[in-house]
């Protein structure tokens, strides 16, 4: 009788845990969406800001430097943010590993590209100009985010996407890549903040251009603190996510949890 009732709680353990799941889902599934939102928000303002007070995009002027918080809000934060979490969306926790590697990877590359281009774009003006470049605690921290995301991607590619890695290795990197990745999106949201206040303050002077001061809130002001404020509640909101336990996708312990992007199903099997 005993051996029965361990039998059945055995058999009962997948749909208690199936339903806790369901359950944990639904909430999931709803802040993901305000993750979303309040990435949208902050491209689409920051986008709004440019055009409306700062003179629009170009190529080449002073209107080429618009192109940096843009590019970096949209790569170092929103996209980064939500590749962080592909891993926690309920449909990938059970089937196949495979999409979301790849999705995780086509993510993060398309954030450092954007980012590289907000980067070429403020270091192309500061040259134009004759401005120096990386003098400030913005430009540290911004170039201290994506000189560790692009060690953290390499890595990864090595590690995680490409064969050659055993699997002690792999288990032993995990946890290291989980830390850094939520250090660089805790970085790029300092360096966003550190980079609207310096540009408001820059940009806000009344000896140099007579507009307002920043002190006397103007609209452009006020909008862009908001910015900052949404940025913030990004950041906290996906940092939370991440470290929750019930969102974290459950360890299989199978062959495919194991795979590797380039390894063969078959090669994998006779391991």
């Amino acid at each position: 009788m005993e051996l029965k009732g361990r039998n059945q709680r055995k058999q009962q353990s997948p749909d208690r845990w199936t339903s806790s799941m369901m359950k944990s889902s639904s909430l999931f599934c709803l802040l993901y969406l305000l993750v979303l939102l309040l990435g949208f928000l902050c491209i689409a303002l920051t986008g709004y800001w440019v055009q409306r007070w700062r003179g629009g995009f170009a190529l080449q002027g002073s209107a080429l430097f618009n192109w940096h918080p843009v590019c970096m809000i949209t790569g170092l934060i929103v996209l980064y943010g939500s590749a962080a979490l592909v891993y926690r969306l309920p449909f990938s926790w059970t089937g196949s590993k495979f999409p979301w590697k790849l999705l995780h990877a086509s993510l993060t590359l398309a954030a450092f590209i954007v980012s590289v281009l907000g980067l070429v774009a403020v270091f192309k003006f500061h040259n134009d100009h004759k401005f120096p470049n990386l003098y400030s605690l913005h430009s540290w921290l911004g170039l201290a985010a994506v000189g560790l995301f692009s060690c953290q991607w390499v890595t990864a590619l090595c590690t995680f996407l490409l064969p050659w890695a055993s699997i002690w290795l792999r288990n032993l990197y995990k946890p290291i890549h989980v830390f850094f990745g939520m250090m660089i999106l805790t970085l790029s949201v300092a360096a966003a903040l550190a980079g609207i206040n310096e540009k408001l303050i820059f940009s806000l002077d009344p000896r140099i251009n007579g507009s307002l001061p920043y002190a006397s809130l103007p609209p452009e002001a006020c909008l862009m603190n908001a910015v900052g404020i949404l940025i913030v509640v990004f950041g906290l909101l996906v940092l939370w996510m991440l470290l929750r336990p019930t969102w974290q996708r459950p360890d299989l312990s199978g062959p495919e949890v194991r795979q590797p992007l380039l390894e063969d199903d078959e090669e994998e099997e006779c391991q």
